[in-house]
């Protein structure tokens, strides 16, 4: 199980982020390459890992036969349902729960995803592993989140750790495969883009460590054209602004 300190300052935070979170413009982008990565069906039965405020769990209840959407934290959740009865969707329900034990039964799902999360936790070894015990043979796994090649990773997690203090470590492309390889899954597929951000718009949906603000602002702006972080900071016009590179990983379970 995640330390219990570690647990406490995830709900803390996300529940400070839940409203601005879901109302990120970068977090509702490149859904579409997440369904062509899984292939998803309308016989599936989802469960989102970590949904947060259900902007993936929503979109895949379009398309799929039932989704169950799980997090830690209970705000996320209240948002996650306003989402729904919004969107006037019926094939979706909440669970309040964590993702390194998750409370369902093996092979419950034929489909398992989770999406900008792995970094918030202490053991992603476990969480994957969770996901793939909850997972039915022949069902597929999905996985997305920030990842950097193995150099820049140790930048970027003291950088981050500066904005949102929950952050614990961002995968390199090679740990996310070898979470998959780890399972033993089959027909593994990659995906890539980038979640562009302003500075000041990412700031004001975040709640830092004393003077994080500031220093995560001027890392930032001291990045232009150097890239140590890799998130390839430029400005455009008078905003400061940088791209989260994401790798979304999905398989098949044996």
């Amino acid at each position: 199980m995640e330390s219990a300190s570690h647990r406490t300052l995830t709900i803390d935070q996300f529940t400070r982020q839940a409203v601005p979170f879901a109302e990120l413009p970068g977090h509702a982008t490149s859904l579409d390459l997440l369904d062509e990565l899984v292939q998803s069906k309308s016989t599936d039965k989802m469960l989102d890992v970590a949904c947060g405020p259900g902007i993936v769990a929503c979109s895949f209840a379009e398309k799929v036969g039932h989704v169950t959407g799980v997090d830690l934290t209970p705000e996320m959740l209240r948002q996650a349902q306003q989402k729904q009865e919004a969107k006037g969707l019926k094939n979706l329900e909440w669970v309040e729960g964590s993702a390194d034990s998750l409370p369902f039964p093996d092979a419950s799902f034929s489909l398992v995803v989770s999406r900008y999360a792995f970094h918030h936790f202490e053991r992603p070894e476990v969480v994957f592993a969770e996901m793939c015990r909850v997972c039915q043979p022949g069902g597929r796994l999905l996985v997305v989140d920030v990842a950097l090649p193995e150099e820049q990773v140790a930048a970027y997690d003291a950088l981050e750790k500066l904005r949102d203090p929950s952050h614990v470590h961002v995968l390199s492309r090679d740990e996310i495969h070898e979470l998959l390889n780890r399972q033993k899954l089959n027909d593994i597929r990659f995906g890539e883009y980038k979640v562009e951000l302003s500075v000041e718009e990412q700031l004001a949906a975040s709640f830092p460590v004393p003077g994080g603000a500031e220093q995560f602002r001027t890392r930032i702006q001291n990045d232009v054209s150097a890239n140590r972080y890799g998130v390839s900071a430029q400005w455009k016009a008078e905003t400061l602004c940088y791209a989260v590179p994401i790798v979304a990983a999905a398989g098949t379970k044996p």
